[in-house]
């Protein structure tokens, strides 16, 4: 898909202006009980002073969005004014209260008033479609007039996991169901004079995630609109393949020119995300400033066509996002099919191979792994994700081609998992819920037995349907 350049109208969120040719601003999300406002306010300041330029916090009920009131209000005694960003599903009451309160709401299409999604067909006339776009307006109009009278702008942020069945039966759950979702809520909010939006289009694989924000872009541009963009990949995961996965996604968009904000969603403590972000956007735009950065040539390597790059760095972490965001655009265009990383430091052999297979399987090219989809920390998680995260892969690390998904709690997981072969979701306080795709097979198992069911039914499947893998 071949794009105009786009250069998106600046909009403020508090007093941060976001867009145009603003710099790329960074953001992260608090992992704290909202209702806690000294462990919230805490975590604010952790990722301010990492480098963050907006916090988003879970706004789940009404009680959580009226405590944001007192989180801000601490923030500002201690000369804080960074801008906040409310979190909300299923409930627009909530948004409509945490509106005259934050800076920006961020609402979920798939889930503002449609229902959480089934993966049911629902098969609707013509009539029967915009009788349900009606509806939606409606229920959205008093969130917009709460955000006109205080100034407060929204995010329209779709999830590849939790579009709607009413889109998916139309659409399909593919990048075009995830931008005709977003351009039906663009077409509300311009109906209603209302252009404080920011749009974001996210999925836990990089490569949907970037074709469905590039024909986001396309659609806005068919119909005038030039809002500004925020770029993630969802559930990218820990450690080395969070980084990576984050880094191939954001940064060949950002090195298109495509974004305005960014997080980076990691199953680690927030402020963690924020030095990340940094290096993806500082990768990023080298691409502006050199003609061939990492030195990337393209060879042919044993009749496969190889991307080659080159650098010169101690840092493992920088070099799997510059190596990750450099040969983004050619792996992902299957211009090259291989890769090649060269680096004169200390970085050793092993280190250096694991990053490229990371990038070759974050990028769909060459499977050597399981891939591991795990949201980033928030409020809403019933459970210690990171640790639950590490438990899954050290249980799961002897196989090889899995797609495993483990989820903090019920708000994005079903959907976000739902082509994941195996999921460990959150259920509830010390409970978790076992699935085969989007199956719940086990449910409400006690946590200290969770890990150990889950293999059991992964080596239970393996001998009904793979024998030969034994």
């Amino acid at each position: 898909m071949v794009l105009k350049s786009y250069i998106s109208t600046p909009i403020y969120i508090g007093s941060l202006q976001l867009g145009g040719t603003n710099p790329v601003r960074l953001q992260s999300m608090t992992n704290t009980d909202t209702l806690d406002t000294v462990a919230s306010v805490a975590q604010c300041i952790r990722i301010i002073e990492a480098g963050g330029e907006m916090v988003r916090l879970t706004t789940q009920g009404e009680k959580e969005a009226r405590n944001l009131e007192k989180i801000k209000n601490e923030l500002v005694k201690l000369g804080i004014t960074t801008p906040l960003i409310a979190d909300v599903h299923f409930n627009p009451r909530v948004a409509e209260i945490a509106a005259g309160i934050v800076d920006k709401v961020r609402i979920n299409p798939g889930n503002y008033v449609d229902k959480r999604a089934s993966f049911s067909v629902v098969n609707l006339s013509e009539r029967e479609y915009q009788d349900e776009l009606e509806r939606i307006h409606t229920r959205l109009r008093p969130l917009l007039v709460a955000c006109t009278a205080n100034n407060t702008s929204v995010r329209i942020g779709v999830n590849h996991g939790s579009l709607s069945d009413r889109i998916m039966s139309r659409y399909g759950n593919t990048p075009r169901g995830m931008a005709e979702s977003a351009m039906e809520f663009i077409r509300i909010t311009s109906a209603e004079n209302f252009h404080k939006l920011v749009l974001s289009l996210k999925s836990s694989n990089s490569i949907i995630m970037i074709e469905a924000t590039r024909l986001l872009v396309s659609m806005m541009q068919a119909e005038g609109f030039s809002y500004p963009l925020h770029l993630g990949v969802t559930e990218a995961g820990e450690g080395e393949d969070g980084r990576i996965r984050s880094a191939l996604g954001i940064g060949a968009l950002l090195a298109e020119g495509i974004g305005d904000t960014i997080r980076v969603s990691l199953s680690e403590p927030p402020e963690n995300e924020i030095p990340i972000a940094k290096m993806i956007v500082e990768s990023a735009l080298r691409h502006k400033q050199e003609a061939r950065p990492g030195g990337a040539e393209i060879l042919s390597s044993a009749g496969v066509k190889t991307v080659k790059l080159s650098y010169k760095t101690d840092d493992p972490v920088k070099l799997s996002v510059m190596s990750a965001v450099d040969s983004a655009a050619i792996l992902l265009s299957r211009k090259a099919e291989d890769l090649i990383i060269e680096n004169d430091g200390t970085i050793t052999t092993e280190e250096i191979k694991s990053i490229k297979d990371g990038i070759l399987q974050a990028a769909r090219i060459k499977i050597t792994r399981n891939d591991y989809i795990s949201c980033p920390t928030c409020g809403r998680t019933k459970f210690d994700l990171p640790s639950a995260v590490g438990k899954v892969k050290a249980a799961t690390a002897h196989l090889t081609g899995l797609k495993i998904a483990v989820m903090g709690c019920m708000v994005n997981g079903p959907g976000e998992m739902a082509d994941a072969d195996y999921g460990y979701v959150g259920a509830g306080k010390g409970v978790v819920s076992i699935y085969r795709g989007r199956e719940a097979v086990l449910k409400n198992i006690p946590e200290e037995r969770a890990v150990e069911e889950l293999l059991i039914l992964i080596e239970k499947d393996k001998k009904q349907f793979s024998p030969d893998l034994i």
